[in-house]
């Protein structure tokens, strides 16, 4: 089954014009069903997305208000009135954003709107997972352990949670998608763990209420996708695995699931539609479950989304279904077409999610100019993305940048498939996770089928690595190119030639072997022209880098000039070999909370203040025992690499030449900029994939 076969309209097409209320790859998604079926496509857009693709791809766009998704995709009012300025009948959400918002849909109703998902009810009890929990536990859903009590403060939650049992997960009760979810495995981990849950919930969702649950070792996340209309019809499309997870937040997903047997799939298939029939659901919704991997017959309630999924895709690979088609269809009041007893699974698919982030440095989000993007194609491949060459990633939004989908007749097949897929991928100009994922499918747990939540928490840490020999040819015949082009038709000599001296032309000079991690050095002076392979792409930056894909690698060289590389050589050594007492923001964002007093004392490893950005909220933490001297305040807008504290060493501190522990969450506040003053690329380079950099030693 291929995305070629999603292509047949069921029938007439049952709005004129729909107004998408998203951006990205997710807006892209549902305008492609939107004008396969005839249908006028309105796209709305903040001013940071005035360029997007997915504005370029609707029929008609609608400007909605600044960067800041609370002043625009996040604010109803300005959504509806675009809707009814533009002509539309209808509204889809996306997913995200104010899919699950009741009051959004309230809004949409009350201006003739129709909401393209669920009625109210289902909204109100789904879209709250306490009051949800309740709903299906008193059906006789089985549940996890827990407690979900809204009038519950910090303090009551921590007595509470000596009766569930640690280790416990706190979740946000408004939100979805892994965002303010936090792991704690004691009372202490537990009481720091509320407050931070609070305020990624109350910025994300607008709401703080917080519910615990009993955290389930070695689970399986299993979701099964329902369809329901407006005259009782329900059926479920099979499940999807989605297990593999950091952070709670879905990394791979696949269907079917490698765990479950057809009797255990039609059980759960059955409790997922007796969900949606208990709030009179329309639309497509998905139900999550928690199953024991030891025990793959039982399986507890998690939540239901009352909206499409991000990983929808590999339900329609396996199924032939769009699911976008049937929402629109449900919505303009026609009845189902599908029947349980006639949906087959056909093959297995598996979905990789396109991060910008450093998975080297904590996986923090990545921002930046897209310099090129090519995705994958072949047979089996589909790729739902809303990218272009010149974008610009911000902070202003979720880091998910594309999805990577792959289809074959059996499990391995599609692996092998979405692998070969991840290194044909070009993405310069922002750091992303494709080497990551890569390594996730290598991962023989994974390659087995034996998959569980804390699997990729389990696994080492990415590290940096350094530049391969081919990517410093690249960049250095990038240089060189550069040069001459900037030296023009009277260029010198030593200039147009390689490896000359005054008195004699040397044999051009290997590039360099990968320096140890303990010395990184790289030079990429004088790599042979030959070294440059066929295919491989090199670009420089606005910031003066050169980002090289070869190899299936992303790499990022940042050209250091003499002058640049001596003030690096001379501050270290002036450190002595301690850790820089400067903290920087080690990503662009907002800060939420400033964690101590200036002029406190605090120790090693001590959070100092937190910074959110792309829905993520990130603590800067203390390398030793000192004073912090604090420099931004609450709501402060911050840059990367900006400096925002910094610790004063204490006798018995940082004089001792201690290093910051390497599990800490303080990324290398080093940064190399172009010395303006030297010629690019005629000396060494640093390298940065992550935070850390490989600079001459």
């Amino acid at each position: 089954m291929t995305d070629q076969q999603l292509r047949r309209p069921a029938g007439p097409r049952p709005f004129d014009r729909v107004l998408v209320a998203n951006r990205g790859e997710i807006a892209v998604r549902v305008i492609r069903t939107l004008q396969r079926l005839g249908i006028d496509a309105v796209a709305v857009y903040s001013d940071a997305d005035r360029d997007a693709p997915h504005v370029a791809l609707a029929d008609r766009a609608v400007r909605i208000g600044p960067a800041p998704a609370g002043e625009s995709y996040l604010d109803p009012e300005r959504l509806v009135r675009a809707a009814v300025e533009s002509g539309a009948e209808a509204v889809h959400p996306g997913y995200g954003f104010l899919s699950e918002h009741a009051g959004f849909a309230h809004a949409c109703a009350e201006a003739g709107l129709i909401f393209i998902g669920p009625g109210a009810r289902a909204l109100e009890v789904m879209g709250d997972k306490i009051r949800a929990k309740r709903h299906v536990a008193a059906s006789g859903v089985p549940i996890v352990p827990g407690v979900a009590d809204p009038s519950l403060d910090d303090e009551a939650l921590l007595e509470a949670a000596e009766g569930v049992g640690f280790p416990i997960l706190v979740k946000p009760s408004a939100g979805g998608g892994g965002k303010g979810m936090e792991l704690a495995h004691d009372r202490r981990e537990l009481a720091a763990a509320l407050p931070t849950a609070r305020r990624v919930a109350a910025a994300a969702f607008g709401d703080d209420t917080l519910l615990l649950e009993r955290f389930i070792e070695r689970p399986r996340h299993i979701e099964v996708q329902v369809l329901a209309d407006a005259h009782g019809g329900v059926v479920h499309l099979g499940e999807r695995e989605c297990s593999l997870q950091r952070r709670h937040q879905k990394v791979i997903e696949e269907a079917p699931s490698a765990l479950l047997d057809e009797a255990t799939r039609e059980r759960i298939g059955l409790a997922a539609c007796e969900a949606a029939r208990s709030v009179d659901y329309r639309g497509a919704g998905t139900v999550e479950f928690l199953v024991s991997d030891a025990a793959p017959g039982e399986f507890f309630f998690i939540e239901m989304n009352t909206r499409l999924q991000v990983e929808h895709p590999v339900t329609e690979l396996v199924t032939g279904v769009d699911l976008v088609e049937q929402q629109l269809r449900i919505a303009a009041g026609e009845p189902l077409a599908l029947a349980q007893d006639t949906l087959r699974l056909d093959g297995h698919a598996i979905e990789a999610r396109l991060y910008a982030e450093r998975p080297a440095d904590g996986f923090l989000p990545s921002t930046g100019p897209v310099l090129a993007w090519v995705p994958p194609s072949g047979e089996g491949i589909r790729v739902d993305a809303g990218l272009r060459e010149g974008q610009e990633i911000t902070a202003h939004y979720d880091p998910m940048l594309a999805k990577l989908v792959a289809w074959a007749p059996d499990r391995a097949t599609a692996i092998a498939r979405l692998r070969a897929a991840i290194e044909q991928t070009v993405l310069l100009g922002v750091d992303t996770n494709l080497d990551f994922l890569g390594e996730l499918l290598d991962d023989p747990e994974v390659r087995a089928g034996r998959l569980h939540t804390g699997l990729i928490d389990e696994r080492p840490a990415p590290v940096d690595v350094p530049p391969t020999e081919a990517a410093l040819a690249e960049a250095a015949a990038l240089a060189e190119r550069e040069a001459l082009a900037a030296a023009g038709p009277v260029a010198r000599a030593w200039q147009r030639e390689r490896g000359w001296r005054a008195s004699r032309r040397a044999a051009a000079a290997e590039p360099p072997a990968a320096a140890p991690a303990a010395a990184p050095a790289a030079a990429v002076t004088d790599a042979p022209a030959d070294a440059v392979e066929a295919g491989a792409i090199a670009v420089r930056a606005p910031d003066g880098a050169i980002w090289v894909h070869v190899d299936g690698r992303a790499e990022r060289i940042v050209p250091l000039g003499r002058r640049a590389a001596l003030e690096r050589r001379l501050a270290a050594a002036e450190r002595g070999g301690a850790a820089d007492p400067v903290l920087r923001a080690p990503m662009p964002g907002s800060v939420t909370a400033v964690l101590v007093a200036d002029g406190e004392a605090v120790e090693a490893g001590a959070a100092i203040l937190a910074i959110e950005a792309m829905k993520m909220e990130h603590r800067v933490v203390a390398p030793f025992a000192g004073v912090a001297r604090v420099s931004v305040a609450v709501g402060a807008q911050v840059s990367r690499d900006q400096a925002v504290a910094r610790v004063e060493p204490v006798e018995g501190g940082a004089s001792d030449g201690r290093l910051p522990d390497p599990d800490s969450d303080l990324p290398d506040p080093g940064r190399a900029e172009p010395d303006a003053a030297e010629p690019p690329a005629h000396e060494a380079t640093t390298h940065e994939q992550g935070a850390p950099q490989w600079t001459t030693s």
